[in-house]
């Protein structure tokens, strides 16, 4: 019988892994996939992830392996400047800065990290229950029991859904595509983010490596067909944004809906606790979903350097996260939908550069900052 069982493979699961991993605790990880593969192209680490993996001794592996990004800009479709988030004296502030890589990459580094031993792939749950402790039964057949659950498994949390039974998936109406492609930026955006905003579609894009840009579409619910022509879609933007789309091959593209979590009440039952996306899953438009499980995983690891009663560490680790990870959760959800106005965009984007720079910074740094 396992000490500890975490549920998924993803970036929270695997960072809670490697702290278990420095707590000289045992624990499985089990994940779906067969293998931990280039699913979801890029990824952006904020500089309060990368604080975090600074403490594992992973920081400058993962700046080796991506691209630092010095500043995040929010854009017309002409390029014109809505505003920005120029993180220079954050990372001074922090020691670290905003990385971008490719999510397999990440994953692939974490996974090294802590021993592809501590993972078992293609191991999909079917079925958890609480007898004395908690039995675990997989797709593949396998079956195990363990005392202490981690549920790490996303937004469609089967954990979350067979335990707790608690919590709704909230649709944004807007469709995201993402890709990654070879392809020369313009030196200006070497270092920098960019996002655009249009009248009900967006396109973002940042280099995630040497050649490889990493770039999103969204486009409302409304607009979208099942066959749409994303360059068609987007001819009224830059034509920047005409060559990444036409430089990207059809198998690097993958969509997906924009969707959310309702809070939930409660993250833990006796001896499990969700982190994550199956905890607080929020919409893509601040950038921290990972991050967020990425902190979870750091949180339980401080509580564990003065207790080792599982079930007092969760309860903690409720109290100190909730605020943070509600606002971040409520305020992308209300980012998405102005981001995404169909009317009315110039008031909005007039409105947008009037905000003074350093109530903008604020906010990033409220974000970036570590609980514990």
């Amino acid at each position: 019988m396992n000490q500890i069982s975490i549920i998924g493979a993803g970036i929270g699961g695997l960072t809670l892994g490697n702290i278990l991993k420095q707590h000289d605790l045992d624990f499985t990880i089990y994940e779906s996939a067969s293998e931990i593969k280039p699913v979801g192209a890029g990824i952006m680490m904020a500089v309060n992830a990368m604080q975090i993996f600074d403490k594992l001794g992973l920081k400058e592996k993962i700046e080796s392996k991506g691209n630092k990004i010095h500043g995040i800009c929010i854009a017309d479709e002409k390029l014109k400047t809505i505003s920005t988030t120029n993180v220079l004296a954050l990372e001074k502030k922090f020691n670290s800065c905003n990385v971008a890589i490719h999510r397999a990459e990440l994953q692939n580094m974490l996974a090294e990290n802590l021993g592809f031993e501590n993972i078992q792939l293609n191991h999909s749950l079917q079925q958890i229950q609480k007898i004395e402790n908690y039995h675990l039964k997989f797709e593949n057949g396998f079956e195990t029991e363990c005392e202490i659950v981690f549920g790490a498994d996303g937004i469609h949390s089967k954990v979350r859904n067979q335990i707790l039974k608690a919590g709704s998936i909230r649709n944004a109406g807007q469709k995201c595509w993402r890709g990654f492609t070879d392809f020369n930026l313009p030196e200006k955006y070497s270092h920098h983010a960019l996002e655009i905003w249009g009248k009900g579609k967006r396109f973002g894009f940042v280099k995630i490596s040497e050649r490889k840009v990493y770039w999103y579409a969204l486009v409302n619910e409304n607009k979208f067909a099942e066959k749409i022509d994303l360059s068609e879609t987007f001819r009224d933007f830059d034509s920047l944004v005409l060559e990444i789309l036409e430089s990207t091959r059809k198998e690097n593209i993958i969509l997906n809906d924009i969707v959310d979590l309702t809070p939930i009440p409660k993250w833990y039952a006796e001896n499990i606790c969700l982190i994550g996306d199956a905890a607080h899953a929020t919409t893509p438009n601040m950038g921290q979903g990972a991050c967020q499980s990425i902190e979870d995983a750091y949180v339980i690891g401080k509580l564990l350097e003065k207790n080792q009663n599982f079930n007092s560490i969760f309860e903690e680790f409720q109290k100190i996260r909730r605020k943070k990870v509600d606002y971040i959760v409520k305020n992308s959800w209300t980012i998405g939908k102005i981001s995404q106005w169909e009317k009315g965009n110039q008031l909005r984007n007039f409105l947008m550069r009037s905000i003074p720079e350093s109530i903008n910074q604020k906010m990033v740094e409220k974000i970036l900052k570590l609980e514990l």
